[in-house]
């Protein structure tokens, strides 16, 4: 089998080395890929946006099976683009999709079909949220409606900031048009868990559970970023947790979009947070987490072909889905000044220490080869994955493993699963 992968990041570096293990592939592309996944998988330079680049690239090279990881293609029809012109994919479709790409949406959604998630009102214009405000309980959750790089959310704790961030995401639309429309929500307290799970329309597999850090210093200050790592499975997702979400969560997410004409194949991501009122939704995703991907698919025992094949054909329901009785953390590493300012092009070194290692993973996020060596290229640059018997381990391991890698400017937080200390 001859497989396409769609994208260039960490998470695509994880779906391609979960590929590259499948006894059914012959032959992997990445478009357009990165320095990492170059070991992997032959890159093209075809941006993640060029579907008809794309499409005719899958048609010259007889591609058989093409997988979509970013979620920029997916919202905007890159699913669609492939299936038009005859072409096994892998991702929802472009109506589908909208599950990510309108936090507006998904929440009218979960109001509609009774999915627990925080109260909210959304809003078209400025002065009406503005309103809205003057009378609503601080602190309060501002969310740009569309896709901001999981950016666009700002949690204000007085009215002040409130104000501000409603100018910032509307009127000065520092989203760009993900801000023409704002979803103002009540501000929910708890524990975080991020669920990924494998979806063909009507069966939901559920994935190990993991903890994402969005924000870009330790103790969660700073920016929100892009994740700055994560550990997987969470021990705070209980089996009465568990019980609850599938119940009340998961198989209804996916009927719900069944019954609006909207029939998602995939990867639904669950953001959930864990209140005293029970697990809400926080956000839906509409593919692989990054760097959640990182810590979920080393541990995934399936063939990843068989699984996502079982999806696009209505027969997830055969498959057994399996995770190792392990642990796996993620630390990345990005180039100090991220999600701001940063310098590119910067060489680094150490990548061959993880050669031949059995359960320490390098992905890289942001390089590129530049006169036969690998440089910066982003402000995450690596996710360093590491494995162990149980978090405590694996976490010490991951750590280890950081400081395997040089280059200048190199930058983590110091205290990634911190939180399991605290069980």
């Amino acid at each position: 089998m001859r497989v396409l992968i769609v994208g260039g990041g960490g998470r695509e570096h994880a779906i391609a080395m979960c590929v590259a293990k499948s006894s059914k592939v012959s032959k992997l592309y990445c478009a357009p890929g990165n320095a990492g996944i170059a070991a992997l998988a032959e890159c093209v330079d075809i941006g993640v946006m060029e579907f008809d680049k794309l499409v005719a690239f899958a048609q010259k090279e007889q591609i058989d099976f093409t997988i979509v990881g970013p979620d920029d293609p997916l919202v905007a029809g890159a699913v669609d683009a492939f299936e038009a012109a005859g072409l096994r994919v892998f991702g929802p479709r472009k109506n589908a999709a909208i599950l990510e790409g309108s936090k507006a949406f998904s929440k009218d959604l979960m109001k509609k079909y009774g999915i627990p998630t925080a109260g909210y009102e959304n809003f078209d214009t400025p002065e009406a949220a503005l309103a809205y405000l003057e009378t609503a309980a601080m602190p309060i959750v501002l969310k740009a409606d569309g896709l901001a790089l999981g950016k666009g959310v700002l949690i204000c704790h007085t009215r002040e900031e409130a104000r501000a961030g409603v100018k910032t995401i509307m009127l000065d639309k520092q989203f760009g048009s993900a801000g023409n429309r704002i979803v103002i929500e009540e501000f929910m307290t708890g524990r975080e868990v991020s669920v990924l799970s494998y979806v063909d329309g009507k069966t939901i597999q559920i994935m190990t559970s993991a903890q994402d850090h969005k924000r870009a210093k330790d103790g969660d200050q700073g920016l929100n970023t892009g994740g700055m790592g994560t550990f997987s499975p969470s021990p705070f997702y209980t089996e009465e947790v568990d019980r609850f979400c599938r119940e009340h969560i998961y198989q209804k997410t996916v009927d719900a979009m069944a019954a609006e004409g909207r029939e998602f194949k995939g990867i639904i991501f669950f953001g959930l947070m864990l209140t005293k009122d029970g697990p809400k939704v926080l956000e839906y995703n509409a593919r692989f987490g990054d760097p959640e991907a990182q810590v979920v698919l080393p541990r995934m025992k399936n063939d990843i072909i068989e699984v996502m094949e079982a999806c696009i054909d209505g027969h997830l329901d055969q498959i057994d889905l399996q995770f190792e009785d392990n642990a796996a953390v993620c630390v990345v590493l990005a180039s100090d000044g991220y999600p701001e300012h940063y310098e590119k092009g910067l060489p680094i070194h150490g990548l061959e220490s993880f050669e031949n290692k059995d359960d320490y993973y390098v992905f890289h996020a942001g390089t590129k080869f530049r006169d036969g060596e690998i440089v910066t290229n982003g402000g995450r640059v690596l996710g360093v994955t590491a494995k162990g018997a149980d978090l405590k381990t694996a976490r010490k391991n991951a750590y280890e493993a950081t400081g395997w890698i040089t280059y200048d400017n190199k930058y983590c937080r110091g205290d990634i699963g911190k939180a399991i200390d605290e069980v």
